[in-house]
């Protein structure tokens, strides 16, 4: 999703009320939570002999970076599928908040090298509201060839605005990022929304929460294909303690104390700047997306990325340097945190820049539950 604008920021204030209107959950059971994480492994494991295919779709004109980025990195590390990156057309994608990739492959080229299909598309938060079924209909009309294959159509974050607009949603159990869940709920009134899950599945549909939920409904996609002990070594790699649906959905939302601690922040417009993350061959994508992301987020900062010519990140995924950079300030990395380790310290540095209201608000957007260790300030 893009960052919240500062008219819907002002409309929540005006309305005073609308921050979640989701109850608190029950206490969790632990046997519960791990009879709902089951379910959904069993949900999805492949539905054929052989290798399983996975395509990652991007939108051209606007694809969310942490959406991309983790879940391409994610699964092509695990080693257990063909990983394919997949454009609306060849050429340079723009991620949001921040970043510029390039993808060779289009629907077509897929296509044809997979008649039967994919067995697992994976699609991220693509740009609003500029998508739209006249100029994005390859895209949408694609989902529905790869879903009439028996493809599993799994959806990150506003990823299923798009499975929305795709009409996969309709009288399907789902979730998503709490900022669009009324609009979702208004537009598909048979599509029942499920609270207090990071992700769900209805028959060959998988929807999840937040930004951050890629990373556990990703883990569990690969439990699914590759067994638990293929997941736990991923999840201790990254940082991960537990991939388990359970989600306390009654946390994120915008309610009036909220909307004006944003625009009073984003009002100290002298704050704003300009970083760049220098971007090496072999840099991590998960890493790279979650910093780029939540800098960006804070709504003072660009990011982008520095170097002399377009570079291989991790993954095999083609990062394109962007001009005007050089002279900016360096984005903080520490080369050996886990990727959850570097989100929680990003997270921490933004708190002691901005404020802790400013961090809070971060952690807002992409829906993430951890609690970073922060040092006094």
């Amino acid at each position: 999703m893009r960052s919240i604008s500062w008219t819907a920021a002002l409309a929540m204030i005006a309305l005073a009320g609308c921050g979640s209107d989701v109850p608190s959950p029950p206490p969790v059971d632990a046997a519960i939570s791990a009879q709902q994480a089951a379910a959904f492994v069993e949900a999805i494991k492949p539905r054929r002999e052989g290798r399983p295919v996975i395509a990652v779709v991007a939108r051209n004109e606007g694809t969310e970076t942490t959406d991309f980025l983790l879940t391409h990195a994610v699964l092509q590390r695990a080693g257990i599928a063909d990983v394919h990156a997949v454009a609306g057309r060849a050429g340079p994608v723009s991620l949001y908040p921040a970043l510029q990739i390039e993808i060779a492959q289009d629907l077509a080229s897929f296509d044809q090298a997979y008649p039967t299909g994919a067995d697992y598309v994976i699609v991220p938060a693509m740009s609003e509201p500029e998508m739209t079924a006249t100029r994005d209909g390859a895209i949408l009309s694609w989902l529905n060839k790869q879903s009439d294959h028996g493809a599993r159509i799994i959806s990150v974050c506003a990823g299923a605005v798009v499975l929305g607009k795709a009409g996969l949603l309709d009288h399907r159990r789902f979730t998503t990022h709490w900022y669009f869940l009324d609009g979702l709920r208004e537009s598909h009134p048979t599509a029942v929304y499920v609270p207090h899950q990071r992700y769900v599945i209805d028959s060959n549909i998988g929807t999840t929460t937040g930004i951050s939920a890629s990373v556990p409904a990703m883990l569990s996609l690969i439990e699914a294909i590759g067994g638990r002990e293929k997941a736990q070594a991923l999840a201790t790699e990254f940082g991960v303690e537990s991939w388990t649906p359970v989600h306390d959905s009654s946390l994120f939302g915008l309610d009036f104390s909220r909307g004006l601690s944003f625009v009073l922040n984003k009002m100290a417009f002298w704050r704003d700047d300009q970083m760049r993350v220098d971007v090496v061959n072999g840099m991590d994508d998960i890493t790279l997306a979650f910093t780029a992301d939540a800098w960006s987020r804070t709504g003072h900062m660009t990011v982008q990325a520095a170097a002399p010519a377009p570079v291989q990140l991790r993954s095999g995924i083609t990062l394109l340097p962007e001009g005007g950079a050089e002279d900016a300030a360096p984005l903080p990395l520490t080369p050996d945190l886990k990727p959850m380790e570097q989100l929680d310290r990003t997270l921490c540095e933004i708190g002691s820049r901005f404020g802790t209201s400013r961090r809070e608000w971060v952690m807002i957007e992409l829906e993430y539950p951890g609690q970073p260790a922060c040092e006094p300030q």
